[in-house]
């Protein structure tokens, strides 16, 4: 299997995070990927840096102009007087009829969606080279590899078309995703992190080429809460292919593993020529998130049916946060699946 990675991406180490009203240190943290390289490092699995990815590949899932707010608002944030280290907004749009705006306060309300994905000095270049990592992981699928791993941080799954969000900057999920359509008519996605990928959701919800599954925490009680339901199946020619498998707070191996099947199923049924998967860990029962209780075989022997869905697979690292079980978490899954595919 081959790895794409680049060390570029350790520039972004977010600080600032608000918590039940408690300032508290961003849990998106550089530390993570140098505990996921031990784990593809246990397996022996090589691994490459990345080619730049043309920009129209961010384009397929991205307004220009979001991008072109992640490339600058750092250097235009510390113009402003008495600028703090990072971009965060303190102010949203709530109004649909609502016009772009100009000031740097706004757009910065406009394209995030909270404060937990700040933006510092080396945010764009570290989400330019995740992109990177994911484009090159497609590519390879489509040059014939069975499967192909993206080790991208920081993730994207909660980053919709021009609004970033969860301690994520752009959809590398996504834009994998979309850059596997070049060479499939269809695609599926499956999202197993412990957040439901709802950007993913808002970019392919009115498409019928994508097909997004996303198992997660019930949003009732667990971010992002406003979607994620079961009930949403997409609009117009979308309709139908969307599905969401909320599973309650803790939720372990049986119930999970159990949702995975049937969630191969829906994406069988669909027929699609590729798979990409956003790899969230954080369902494991030790991350510091404490959103489901999935174990090492539980990851391991997803996996192993992943790998025997057959399709060429494209699998982009997500959540998984701050854990010693996090390299851990990573390898049983990666075996699991290497066996599977045997």
């Amino acid at each position: 299997m081959k790895c794409f990675y680049a060390p570029e991406t350790e520039a972004h180490d977010p600080k600032f995070r608000l918590t039940h009203g408690q300032i508290a240190r961003n849990a998106e943290q550089a530390e993570r990927a140098r505990l996921l390289l031990a784990g593809v490092e246990a397996l022996g699995l090589p691994v490459s840096d990345p080619p730049e990815a043309p920009r129209s590949a961010l384009e397929a899932v991205h307004s220009p102009r979001f991008i072109d707010f992640l490339e600058t608002c750092w250097d235009e944030w510390q113009a402003l007087p008495d600028a703090g280290p990072e971009v965060i907004p303190n102010v949203f749009p709530r109004d649909a009829a609502a016009s772009y705006p100009e000031h740097l306060v706004a757009r910065a309300g406009w394209h995030m969606g909270d404060t937990a994905a700040p933006v510092g000095k080396g945010s764009w270049l570290a989400t330019r080279r995740a992109a990177d990592c994911a484009v090159a992981a497609a590519d390879a699928v489509l040059a014939g590899e069975r499967a192909a791993y993206a080790l991208c941080r920081p993730p994207g799954h909660h980053t919709s078309a021009e609004i970033a969000a969860g301690h994520c900057l752009m959809n590398v999920s996504a834009i994998a995703a979309a850059r596997l359509r070049r060479g499939h008519q269809k695609v599926a996605t499956l999202d197993i992190d412990v957040h439901h990928g709802n950007g993913t959701q808002a970019i392919f919800y009115d498409r019928a080429d994508v097909m997004t599954v996303s198992i997660h925490a019930d949003p009732r009680e667990y971010y992002p809460f406003f979607v994620g339901h079961a009930a949403e199946t997409g609009t117009g020619d979308g309709e139908g292919f969307n599905r969401n498998f909320p599973l309650p707070r803790g939720t372990g191996d049986g119930p999970w593993l159990d949702t995975l099947r049937d969630a191969l199923r829906h994406i069988n049924g669909f027929g699609p020529g590729a798979l990409m998967v956003s790899l969230g860990l954080d369902a494991h029962e030790n991350d510091p998130l404490k959103g489901m209780a999935v174990t090492f075989d539980g990851f391991r022997q997803a996996g192993e049916m992943i790998a025997a869905a057959g399709y060429p697979t494209v699998l982009v690292q997500e959540g998984g946060y701050l854990s010693t079980d996090l390299t851990t978490s990573l390898e049983s899954f990666l075996g699991g699946f290497l066996g599977g595919d045997a």
